[in-house]
């Protein structure tokens, strides 16, 4: 049986937030390792404070929307 493990949904879009910062920024995960280390160091703390903070903001969105259906719900 040939199965793959699932990927951390979470882990995808830290990634893909990550890329979006460095993106906007005019770089991406490839031309980091062209750069000073402690250049692309910076960058990646950056943008992994970046992508932390999205993430919560989903998060807080994703329990407004549980809160506002739950309550729907319960007012039927």
């Amino acid at each position: 049986m040939d199965t793959q493990p699932m990927e951390d949904p979470n882990a995808v879009l830290e990634k893909a937030l990550i890329e979006e910062y460095l993106h906007e920024q005019g770089y991406s995960l490839e031309k980091l390792k062209e750069l000073p280390r402690e250049i692309a160091e910076k960058l990646m703390k950056e943008a992994a404070q970046y992508a932390s903070l999205r993430m919560e903001e989903i998060e807080a969105r994703a329990r407004f929307v549980r809160e506002i259906h739950n309550t729907a719900s319960s007012g039927e």
